[in-house]
């Protein structure tokens, strides 16, 4: 991986910054749903409706009502609510830290495709994400989601930053993909040693 001529560090939030699992969702869903928890996994996608809802296009309830019809969920739009609020664990300190230390040599960005219901969310459990970076750019106020290039497009334009000069960080193969089609430098997190290895090479940390 080239990483020539780096101004800003990019990175996505859930599964690189802090712990997020959809099926601690499902689990709580379970008990008000008439599927079995392998048919939520199994009927639960990343659908049109789902992406419409990461860029803004919808609202939450109208997400939600699409939600209780194809999981056929038996409850309030309250308790779906607080089962799609279950995804969040902590933070994931040891990469937070690096952010940290990285950020003495260049200013740092948070991408996160999410909804406004989860940004209220994390907003409030970790108050501290946002003195980490200049500034967390989120999918459902900006219209565009990853892998999208005009998602790319749009953040390093409002970054000023060239998109060949941004190093970003992502646990999904797709958005990886798509941020090095659009011509950003990119790398796939599993863990907190794929983002160290990646500072250690541009001497951005110990």
């Amino acid at each position: 991986m080239p990483t020539h001529h780096i101004q800003a560090l990019l990175f996505d939030l859930g599964g690189v910054l802090i712990d997020v699992d959809f099926n601690r969702v499902l689990e709580y869903w379970q008990p008000i749903s008439r599927l079995t928890i392998e048919e939520l996994k199994a009927t639960f996608s990343s659908d049109l409706p789902y992406q419409q809802h990461e860029r803004g296009e919808i609202t939450a309830a109208q997400y939600f009502a699409h939600l209780a019809v194809n999981l056929e969920l038996q409850d309030d739009l309250a308790h779906i609510t607080q089962g799609w609020n279950a995804i969040f664990g902590g933070e994931i300190t040891e990469t937070l830290n690096l952010v940290r230390e990285a950020r003495a040599h260049l200013p740092c960005y948070v991408f996160s495709n999410t909804n406004a219901t989860h940004q209220a969310v994390w907003t409030a459990l970790y108050p501290s994400l946002a003195q980490s970076f200049e500034r967390i750019f989120v999918s459902s106020e900006i219209g565009y989601r990853k892998p999208e290039r005009r998602a790319f497009e749009y953040v390093a334009n409002a970054m000023g930053v060239p998109l060949d000069a941004i190093l970003f960080f992502d646990d999904h193969p797709d958005n990886v993909e798509g941020a090095r089609a659009a011509g950003l430098q990119a790398v796939q997190v599993r863990g907190p040693a794929d983002v160290r290895a990646a500072l250690q090479r541009i001497g951005c940390v110990a």
